[in-house]
């Protein structure tokens, strides 16, 4: 049959034959989820729609079309950016094509198989496509307020397949007892039978072979004298792909079906990828290449390939052109590089726990200068400095009520609207808002402030003017700060309880001194990088170690962190080293200056190499 897709002048829709991997089925272990049969095929059962942009989304609970926030990269084209016209949580997106199916046929329509969200869900459809000439829409459904969902460039956003008209209809169920089919009654009894024996072998002593750690009689299309059932049994489809054509012309005969395999072939699973096209055999490649790139083993991807239908030997050579490609090579060099770096900054850090005093982060009084550095400084080991601070009258002063009234209504900047966005560190510029300081005050100081208004370091160029009235309460700190830098009074942060600092590290050294209200923070060595999951720039994947939802299946290195927890007090200062992570929660209202002004050289950030 004929599936056809009208294009109007300029649509170019991005549509492939669905793929049967999933993301979550690579990591199972040893991809035992392909061994599922019934998965594999309604994983591919049908064409997908792609994302022609990256982009983000969030809704904020209420009904209306203006309650959903729509996130585009920069120079993404906004035509192609996903809509809410419809209210009532639904993110709208338009598909570039007029489907046109054989009469008697719909088109099912809704989201890829398999492949759930987290924060949205597919809305499903069935259109009548043989007649319709008006396009659909794809529509997802957020099940989460106030959640940011993502979704990269050429990613599904709709999925379809033919399905007949009017046969569901024609159906009769019936509820039948086993017993009057008696040869069904007796193959399921020694398939229930066989599959306890297999399942008491699997508790007392587990395969070496991956091959043996599942029965395979489904997936072979044999009942359990091994004969075949039937001969059109499937373990893989192959769906062609949209290409330029012409539709047949009206009464043309359809192409004839392929031929289904010979029955004899399905006696043993090995032959029925044989013959494997070069198309087939490059998107077998480009599937493994990533992960073979990335130094994961041979043995579990060619588990995964020979459970969605390639032979061993077809999985062998598609294993062997990936190792042979000249990128993915040269990328598995640059992971085991990486991978003898983490290795030697886990074994640096592991001698250093050997002395007692790095166990902990130590909090020092009456520190000089020199030992500082030579101890700390140098050292890159951050220490606690107590009692430097303590005749600064900031620390008896500055109530909320001293800082509104000394401030007054100066306008000044902060970070708004924080618990909208899970990112609010990444997507810093976009949180910036504006109000006169008293306002800002009595703002952070209601009782369900918590996390989302912040005046931080980032927002302290704009507020330079409006800070410096506080700077009388100050002193400096010249035993470890240059007194003579453009800015000696550091960058302050203003908050409530409940601000967060998402787990991150600095480009520099840094003294965080408080002044106001208490702060916890998480702190974990730089040598543990290799397990904090750092995706972009400054900031790990994961924003918050602390997260009841931490999915440690998902970041199975967080176990090894080493992490420090401190509870930062007024009057104490606290020396962040650089490139060591840290998130931080404040306890109370709080706050807290940042120092970057050392006497000694802290300008390694200009040769960053960024992402």
């Amino acid at each position: 049959m004929e599936l056809l897709c009208y294009l109007h002048p300029g649509w170019e829709p991005l549509i492939r034959p669905a793929e049967p991997t999933r993301e979550w089925m690579d990591n199972t272990p040893e991809a035992f989820a392909y061994r599922c049969l019934p998965l594999n095929i309604a994983n591919s059962h049908g064409w997908e729609v792609l994302t022609p942009v990256a982009f983000e989304a969030c809704w904020n609970g209420g009904n209306g079309t203006g309650d959903i926030t729509v996130r585009m990269p920069d120079g993404g084209k906004p035509e192609f950016a996903p809509v809410s016209i419809f209210g009532q949580a639904v993110l709208t997106f338009h598909i570039f094509g007029l489907f046109r199916t054989p009469p008697g046929w719909n088109m099912w329509v809704g989201g890829s198989p398999n492949r759930p969200k987290d924060g949205i869900f597919p809305l499903n459809g069935i259109i009548e496509t043989d007649w319709s000439p008006y396009t659909f829409t794809m529509n997802w459904r957020f099940t989460r307020a106030n959640h940011w969902i993502r979704f990269e460039e050429k990613e599904p956003i709709c999925f379809f397949f033919p399905v007949q008209r009017g046969y569901l209809d024609a159906v009769t169920p019936k509820l039948v007892p086993m017993e009057r089919n008696p040869q069904l009654m007796a193959e399921f009894k020694a398939w229930s039978a066989s599959r306890d024996a297999f399942q008491a072998k699997m508790a007392k002593s587990t395969p070496a072979a991956g091959t043996e750690k599942w029965q395979k009689r489904y997936y072979r299309g044999v009942d359990m004298q091994d004969a075949p059932r039937i001969k059109d049994h499937q373990i893989k489809l192959r769906l062609a792909a949209f290409a330029p054509g012409e539709p047949l012309p009206p009464g043309a005969a359809p192409a004839a079906p392929a031929a289904a395999v010979p029955a004899a072939s399905l006696k043993d699973p090995e032959p029925l990828a044989a013959g494997l096209d070069a198309a087939t055999l490059a998107k077998a490649i480009k599937a493994v290449g990533s992960e073979l790139a990335a130094g994961a083993d041979r043995e579990p991807l060619h588990a995964r390939l020979v459970a969605i239908g390639l032979s061993p030997d077809e999985a062998t050579r598609a294993l062997d052109a990936a190792a042979d490609n000249p990128l993915v090579a040269a990328a598995r060099r640059s992971t085991r590089l990486l991978r003898k770096r983490d290795w030697l900054l886990d074994t640096i850090a592991r001698h250093a726990e050997l002395r007692a005093a790095n166990a902990i982060i130590e909090r020092r009084a009456g520190l000089s200068g020199e030992e500082f550095l030579d101890r700390y400084y140098a050292a890159g080991r951050p220490v606690i400095l107590i009692g430097e601070t303590a005749d600064w009258p900031a620390l008896a002063r500055w109530t909320p009520a001293y800082l509104r009234k000394v401030v007054g209504d100066r306008v000044i900047e902060f970070q708004g609207e924080r618990r909208s966005d899970p990112r609010f560190e990444m997507y810093k510029d976009q949180h910036r808002r504006e109000m006169p300081f008293d306002q800002f005050i009595d703002l952070i100081t209601r009782p369900e402030a918590g996390n989302d208004a912040y005046m931080t370091a980032y927002n302290s160029a704009r507020n330079a003017d409006a800070i410096r009235l506080l700077h009388g309460d100050l002193r400096l700190l010249g035993k470890f700060l240059d007194g003579n830098d453009a800015n000696p009074h550091g960058m302050m942060w203003i908050g409530p309880a409940g601000t967060i600092t998402s787990l991150h590290h600095d480009l520099t050294n840094n003294l965080i001194g408080q002044f106001v209200g208490r702060k916890h923070l998480k702190i974990v060595a730089a040598a543990d990088v290799a397990r904090i999951y750092n995706h972009h720039h400054v900031f790990s994947e994961v924003a918050d170690i602390e997260a009841p939802d931490l999915d440690l299946a998902r970041f199975p290195a967080l176990r090894e962190l080493r992490v420090y927890d401190v509870t930062l007090s007024p009057g104490e200062l606290l020396f962040m080293p650089i490139g060591w992570w840290h998130q931080v929660r404040a306890l109370d209202f709080s706050v807290t200056i940042t120092y970057t002004n050392f006497r000694w050289p802290n300008d390694r950030f200009r040769s960053y190499p960024g992402d």
